[in-house]
């Protein structure tokens, strides 16, 4: 038998295992060459408002070679050790090393650039969709064509031969340190089972929840107002970094075998069949891959934190820009309003005016701040006092309270949490020469004016008319540096929206402090966010498709090993629907265990936080974890039907 023969019969045997290897391999491959085609179009920077699309996407690009390839050379150590046996009985019959490793070489080089081709011509295929998915995301109103770009062939197959490459090192590294019988050993000293919990293990098992659970704890507190400056947040930040993740080691290095052992005891050692199958199995095997676990875990939670978040924003923006931006247009300078107010009945754009007199004043909130979370800078370095937008109730129909009460209005998320404002108790206005006792009766989210007005999400106080006009004659005029008067239009014909937009850009109105419009805020907020999501998104799907491969490989490499257990049990009378079942609880905990921790990880890291990023938490975030959950529930399926081909050739 030559050479291209021995070749030939490797690929066909091996090729049933290598499927879903040539699948991620090709997903990796055409999604990278699409990301740099869009990489080099010049409708990226269309697309991406703000942030430059093209540069955005090259950084993510980085990203996902380097998830690619950390897959791909782990993928292959699994392989080579899979093949151990084979590569001894290729040396038992006269092969030299040389020889072996330019035969795995040549099978390398035909799965690796077949797949790497066939990636290509996908990914260029792929890339118009993949830019209309983005021009949806983003808001973008553009027709999505793109061209074949020489630049992206050419790096495409730059990083993917390096990749190679390395593979080649490794798979040479393997073969020249191994001797004929470490080479039969290889596969089975790669499970480190363990009969018997030692007391070490037991304590890893409690301190790996109790970290975890510590975690969690500070998490909730982080903007709470328990942490009094910016080094104890970062210490507290750095705490829940560090006892997550190296809890996560020791949950799965102690704490699963810890459990399953407790559960095996309260039934007296007597498990059944789909105990045995299931629980026996995950007790030794989780422990010897905890490391790759934690990391699966990590950047599991990682991905689907970052997803969420950026979804939260998206989601948010419409609420957000009405709530920094409370009518569709505002307009400061008297001249700029008259001016768009002409522009406007010149195109017969029917509108409302709503003007409202706004007065910065200067207020001590002491008693109605839980505690400052990371002091904010107030007036003369005092956090207690700030400088506060005061309006009237008389401005703001169906709204009034009584000379002694004050009502917060349009604060954001954020501020309320990072500074722990109560929905009571009593502030003091200061003029410049009378003080004022008000007590707070509540706080709602309805802004009446700008954010501009309210250094970007204080409050704004709601007062009695007859305070105001008291405040009004009492006003220190040092901080009185923003307009005293609010004006805002709204169209009344929401069809003729984008026209008086238009016609706002016309008139060079935005950008300057005071004029904004809430659908360029809209427009600005859903483009940037889509962008952050797209990216996210994709390379959050590229490390679920990778991971979940090497989850699965794993599962090969057990199913395998395990083998002559199944036909031992077949021999006993045990049917294949028997044995299935076990299998059907062992893949749930496989698969389910590290997903459930990392939704977990991820929910506290959103809860601790969502707040900055938009107004709705739940929905988005259901819907990623969700998402997530189906997609990663496919390798888990695809894990049970590798186990039925193997429990069905097993007899």
């Amino acid at each position: 038998m030559n050479i291209n023969d021995l070749i030939y019969r490797n690929l066909k045997k091996n090729i049933k295992n290598y499927y879903l290897y040539v699948f991620a391999l090709i997903f990796s491959v055409g999604l990278y060459f699409s990301f740099v085609t869009l990489q080099y179009d010049p409708a990226m920077d269309e697309a991406a408002g703000s942030i430059k699309g093209g540069a955005a996407l090259g950084a993510s690009s980085v990203l996902l070679v380097g998830i690619v390839a950390i897959f791909l050379l782990y993928a292959n150590t699994i392989f080579i050790k899979r093949r151990s046996k084979e590569i001894g009985l290729f040396q038992l019959i006269g092969l030299t090393k040389g020889r072996i490793f330019r035969i795995l070489s040549a099978e390398n080089l035909i799965l690796y650039f077949g797949s790497m081709v066939i990636g290509i011509f996908a990914g260029f295929a792929a890339s118009r969709l993949i830019l209309m998915i983005l021009f949806k995301v983003t808001g973008v109103d553009t027709e999505a064509s793109l061209s074949f770009r020489v630049e992206a062939l050419l790096q495409t197959v730059i990083v993917f031969a390096a990749i190679y490459v390395l593979i080649m090192i490794m798979n040479y590294a393997f073969i020249k340190r191994q001797s004929i019988l470490s080479l039969f050993r290889a596969v089975s000293t790669t499970e480190n089972q363990i009969k018997k919990m030692s007391i070490l293990e037991v304590l890893m098992g409690i301190a790996g929840i109790g970290l975890i659970g510590l975690g969690y704890y500070v998490s909730t507190k982080l903007f709470g107002g328990d942490f009094t400056s910016m080094n104890e947040l970062f210490l507290a930040m750095i705490l829940i970094l560090g006892s997550v993740i190296f809890g996560t080691y020791l949950f799965y290095k102690g704490s699963v075998s810890f459990i399953f052992n407790a559960i095996r005891k309260s039934k007296g050692g007597y498990l059944s069949l789909n105990e045995v199958l299931s629980l026996s199995s995950i007790m030794f095997r989780m422990k010897s891959n905890a490391l790759l676990l934690t990391i699966i875990t990590t950047v599991s939670a990682l991905a689907i934190g970052l997803l969420s978040l950026s979804y939260i924003s998206y989601y948010s923006a419409e609420k957000s820009s009405e709530q920094s931006v409370p009518n569709h247009f505002a307009v400061a300078k008297p001249d700029d309003l008259a001016a768009f107010k002409q522009a406007l009945i010149e195109e017969d754009i029917e509108f409302k005016e709503i003007e409202r007199e706004v007065l910065q004043i200067e207020t001590d909130v002491s008693q109605v701040i839980g505690s400052i979370g990371v002091q904010v800078e107030g007036k003369n370095g005092d956090p207690n006092l700030m400088t506060i937008p005061v309006l009237s109730d008389k401005s703001i129909p169906g709204l009034d309270v009584t000379p002694e009460e004050v009502l917060f209005t349009g604060s954001s998320d954020a501020i309320e949490q990072f500074m722990a404002i109560q929905d009571s108790g009593q502030i003091e206005f200061r003029g410049q020469t009378e003080r004022i006792q008000q007590e707070l009766i509540g706080l709602n989210k309805d802004a009446y004016i700008s954010y501009q007005y309210s250094s970007g999400g204080l409050p704004t106080a709601i007062v009695d008319d007859t305070i105001f006009e008291r405040l009004s004659v009492d006003l220190n005029p040092d901080v009185q540096e923003l307009p005293q008067v609010y004006h805002g239009i709204d169209i009344v014909d929401v069809t003729k929206l984008d026209q008086a937009n238009m016609l706002f850009k016309q008139l060079d109105l935005e950008g300057q402090f005071g004029n904004l419009s809430q659908r360029e805020m809209l427009i600005t907020q859903k483009s940037n966010m889509g962008l952050i999501m797209f990216i996210v998104g994709f390379l959050g799907l590229t490390f679920l498709i990778t991971s979940g491969c090497i989850l699965y490989f794993k599962q090969m490499d057990e199913g395998e090993e395990e083998r002559p257990n199944y036909t031992i049990l077949r021999k006993l009378g045990f049917t294949q629907s028997n044995l299935l079942r076990g299998i059907q609880f062992k893949q749930l905990f496989n698969f389910g265990i590290p997903l459930i921790v990392g939704l977990s990880h991820s929910y506290f890291a959103v809860q601790s936080g969502w707040f900055f990023f938009g107004t709705e938490l739940w929905m988005p975030m259901v819907i990623v974890m969700l998402l997530y959950t189906g997609l990663y529930s496919i390798f888990g399926l695809l894990s049970v039907l590798f186990y039925k081909r193997v429990i069905k050739e097993s007899l």
